[in-house]
């Protein structure tokens, strides 16, 4: 049982950790103006926190462990954490969304447009294409897609780590 509440501990303050990092990253962002078109390495640096929380979760919870940790153990741990974040940020979303900046998805949308007009999209394909985003820009789809990519990415982060860092009672015998 002890291992259990270590673990959700690990999970719990790695992931609060992330989300409040994505958070603020999102305020950046929107402090400067970078909102609707944020460059390509904000995802990089997203991706990469997101790893680095999940193998020092891994990692300390293998410490605390007399060095044991299955590739269960820290797969769970890993999602946990992403899904904990992806909370957060789902929540800070929703919030943003509705009361800072309530024009956010028109704005997006008109940013969207522009770039299929330069793209040489017809007037039809566009109208598809908005239409098509309507309905996937609720606030429930949005928080779906965001929690469960989260969970996949975390899958395969946590997997890749859990891989590589098992060790079990049976590897040593």
């Amino acid at each position: 049982m002890e291992n259990q509440t270590n673990s959700k501990s690990i999970i719990i303050n790695n992931g609060l950790i992330l989300g409040t990092i994505s958070v603020l990253m999102s305020l950046i962002m929107y402090a400067l103006g970078n909102h609707l078109n944020p460059h390509w390495s904000l995802s990089l640096v997203s991706t990469i926190f997101t790893i680095a929380f999940i193998i020092l979760g891994i990692k300390k919870y293998k410490s605390i462990n007399d060095g044991l940790i299955s590739w269960g153990q820290a797969v769970k741990i890993g999602v946990g954490i992403t899904i904990l974040a992806a909370l957060i940020s789902v929540i800070y979303n929703y919030i943003f969304i509705s009361f800072i900046e309530p024009d956010f998805m028109n704005q997006l949308l008109e940013v969207q447009n522009q770039k299929m007009i330069d793209g040489g999209m017809s007037e039809e394909q566009i109208e598809a294409a908005n239409e098509m985003s309507k309905k996937f820009s609720s606030p429930l789809i949005t928080s779906a897609i965001g929690i469960i990519g989260a969970a996949i990415l975390g899958f395969i982060i946590s997997a890749i780590a859990g891989a590589i860092m098992k060790k079990t009672e049976e590897n040593d015998y």
